[in-house]
């Protein structure tokens, strides 16, 4: 991985982070401060606290993925290491998922006329699960990789011993 798509990714991923740390901040500051200026249309209150954990789970992934591209920097990537931080976003992507599902449910009530906006949640829900399933399955691909590596470094030293 070239330097500048690195600091580009970097980059990207501070923007994003601090984005969603001010976001937490001020949904936070709306539901202690108690300035909200509900009108009972939608509650307003359960979907600031699943904004909350959804920029949380946001959180948890970048971090993660900030994890990953150090230790591709360091040629470490392909090591037990990197799962943690491979099952945190597959963990954190299931999250915003059920967290997106959660949504729905609240914003279903209010859909009654028109149930096809509940559907079409409904299916970035399952959108959003096939994301964390596509993760998995990169997580299947490393650990291939790890084993290869595992046989390569075995393979070596028996070659060592043997020069």
């Amino acid at each position: 991985m070239g330097q500048l798509a690195v600091r580009a990714l970097r980059a990207v991923l501070v923007v994003v982070l601090a984005g969603t740390v001010f976001v937490q901040a001020l949904m936070v500051w709306v539901l202690v401060s108690g300035s909200d200026p509900e009108d009972g249309s939608l509650p307003l209150t359960p979907l600031r606290l699943i904004t909350i954990l959804g920029m949380g789970s946001a959180q948890v992934a970048l971090v993660s993925v900030w994890r990953l591209v150090t230790m591709v920097r360091r040629g470490t990537v392909f090591s037990h290491a990197a799962f943690r931080y491979v099952d945190a976003v597959i963990g954190a992507i299931v999250a915003a998922a059920l967290l997106w599902f959660a949504v729905t449910a609240i914003n279903a009530p209010g859909q009654r006329d028109d149930p096809g906006v509940t559907v079409i949640m409904g299916g970035v829900g399952v959108a959003i699960l096939g994301v964390a399933l596509i993760v998995f399955v990169l997580r299947m691909l490393l650990a291939q990789a790890v084993a290869r590596d595992v046989e390569a470094a075995q393979m070596q030293a028996e070659l060592d011993e043997v020069i």
